[in-house]
């Protein structure tokens, strides 16, 4: 104290007020804060404005739900995923997944395909009821059986477009997909009717959050006129587009009995108009690359990566002009380089033919 004293002495006047005013008003300042952090206060949430909390505790929850399922899917994604942590996925049923169908023929155009065979090697194969499992074990390294506890339907039966079991499997199959996000890797989901020809991310922009297949394009890949299908179609791992997930699989309730990618149609604008919170970046990809029967007419096999079995009712349908489209495939790559260069030349193309048994009426001969 006589130290402190001695120092206040040797002040002038003037200097002594300032170093008065100072010693108080930093005195007053650590008591405030003393008492304002003794203080319990909510939660920054909290304090944010109703509408913007319960969205976010409406995705919480979401998300909580969604990580408590799908037991021994963490465990096996490292494996699949290529070295950027991307993960091919399909989805089987029993019938989808038996010797002679579709499983067999969407593997089958990866070693017919042009140095694609490798994507097999990152491919999750996702069964939908153990005689799937059963089936895909026998062929491919990678499967999943979906936890029976996702849902009580029979998924094992060759379903009829919009019947019950086949809503119930494409929503099923988004809730996964929405797990695989939140666990940090990027997604390619690939119907099992689609054959693939050559590498299709070659075609996917780096600035993408979502790329997706179309039953009709418009001519431009950032329109949001055309009409996706979400039967082909890939995801970039961000936060934004585990909540465009989930906002995804929160619409099937304003739009009951309707599958995934009908509403997804109706709700881009949402997701990725103008307007929107998220502002997800979607790319359309060209149907004359990323083919299928509802729109084969601008499709050439010089430039085809997949073509898929859309517009088409069916599995012995699809099975069967899959089987001819592949074939086709097959006489194209062995044509010699010259010859096809020649025809190049003299302006033909190598056009699909039409489909026999699947398409739309204006696609039949």
């Amino acid at each position: 104290f006589i130290f402190v004293l001695k120092i206040i002495m040797e002040f002038h006047d003037g200097s002594l007020h300032r170093f008065v005013k100072f010693w108080i008003a930093t005195t007053i300042t650590l008591f405030l804060v003393l008492v304002l952090a003794s203080q319990r206060w909510p939660p920054l949430d909290a304090m944010m404005p109703s509408p913007w909390r319960a969205t976010k505790q409406n995705s919480r929850n979401s998300n909580e739900d969604v990580q408590s399922n799908f037991a021994g899917l963490a465990e096996l994604l490292p494996m699949v995923a290529t070295d950027d942590r991307t993960v091919i996925i399909t989805s089987v049923n029993e019938a989808f997944a038996r010797s002679g169908s579709l499983l067999g023929l969407f593997r089958e155009s990866f070693f017919a395909g042009e140095k694609i065979d490798h994507f097999l090697n990152h491919l999750l194969v996702v069964a939908m009821d153990p005689m799937a499992y059963r089936h895909c074990r026998t062929v491919h390294r990678f499967c999943y059986l979906l936890p029976t506890t996702k849902t009580s339907m029979d998924l094992s039966s060759a379903s009829d477009f919009m019947s019950d079991a086949y809503v119930e499997l494409v929503w099923t199959k988004l809730e996964l997909q929405q797990r695989v996000l939140q666990l940090g890797y990027s997604f390619l989901f690939t119907d099992v009717d689609i054959l693939w020809f050559r590498d299709p991310f070659r075609h996917i922009g780096v600035h993408a959050d979502m790329a997706t297949s179309c039953d009709v394009f418009s001519g431009d890949a950032d329109d949001l006129s055309s009409w996706p299908n979400t039967g082909f179609y890939y995801v970039k791992a961000t936060n934004r587009t585990v909540e465009m997930l989930r906002r995804w699989r929160a619409a099937r309730r304003r739009f009951p009995r309707n599958h995934e990618q009908t509403i997804f149609n109706n709700i881009k604008h949402e997701l990725a108009g103008a307007g929107s919170d998220l502002r997800i970046r979607v790319q359309f990809l060209d149907t004359a690359r990323f083919g299928g029967f509802c729109q084969l007419f601008r499709n050439d096999m010089a430039r085809a990566c997949t073509m898929h079995a859309n517009c088409c009712i069916g599995m012995a349908n699809k099975v069967s002009d899959l089987r001819d489209v592949l074939g086709q495939w097959r006489n194209y790559t062995v044509m010699a380089p010259a010859e096809k260069m020649k025809a190049k030349a003299a302006g033909r193309s190598f056009e699909w033919r039409v489909p026999a048994k699947c398409g739309t009426p204006d696609k039949r001969p």
